[in-house]
């Protein structure tokens, strides 16, 4: 039988919001419990269901393992330079909202924008011989960025998390992080460049453009698709 994969959340809030998306479809989500990685949708046997972490979900669309699935466009954006080629993104569902931004000490009183932001660092590599340090984990999305605006002396510290304390640790002069309300951001001392809003994020429907799909398969993701 020729089924169609769709990748899911595997926990928390996302996970719940995704099978409320479901239902609007006719689409029940069911597993044996909450511990339990195996689902099915009720009463599609052609659907076969994988539970995974966002960044999976991902990956598998990227690389053509998974035919659809639902995850934030940051994870998907930031994984291939060329994800506009690999993916087809069907729709923004309105849910798990986060931007990419810049964030900055709010004690920089007059850096506002990236323009400012440009002369931080080339000040500090002419006066200080270093470059300006950017911790985040979005390290393709702030390249592209950083280029965008003609920022070239700088350098990217990677950060697995609690990105938002790595200026007042020491370990780096600004970050790049998702953001849903600010009030992190707000927290630790930092603010949100003018122009700094790298990418508006949410959960997304996505199907791979890697996989050919047979007239079943179409059938079965515009089931999905709705």
């Amino acid at each position: 039988m020729k089924k169609i994969i769709l990748a899911l959340p595997s926990k928390g809030r996302l996970k719940e919001q995704c099978e409320e998306w479901l239902k609007k479809r006719n689409l029940v989500l069911k597993q044996s419990n909450d511990r339990n990685y195996s689902a099915y949708i009720d009463g599609k046997d052609d659907i076969e269901i994988r539970l995974l972490s966002s960044s999976e979900i991902a990956k598998g669309l990227l690389s053509g393992e998974i035919h659809a699935g639902i995850t934030g466009e940051d994870l998907v954006r930031e994984q291939s330079s060329n994800s506009y080629e690999l993916v087809d993104l069907v729709a923004g569902l309105g849910f798990g909202r986060a931007d990419v931004v810049i964030g900055v000490p709010d004690g920089w009183i007059d850096v506002e924008n990236m323009a400012d932001l440009n002369e931080v660092a080339q000040e500090m590599r002419k006066f200080s011989g270093r470059r300006l340090k950017i911790a985040t984990k979005y390290t393709r999305l702030t390249a592209s960025y950083f280029e965008k605006h003609n920022i070239r002396d700088y350098r990217i510290i990677y950060s697995g998390g609690a990105t938002e304390g790595a200026p007042s640790n020491g370990i780096a002069d600004a970050i790049v992080d998702i953001t849903s309300t600010g009030s992190t951001l707000i927290a630790n001392n930092l603010k949100m460049l003018d122009d700094g809003l790298i990418l508006q994020s949410q959960a997304c429907l996505f199907v791979s453009k890697v996989i050919k799909f047979d007239a079943k398969r179409k059938k079965l993701l515009q089931e999905i698709i709705g």
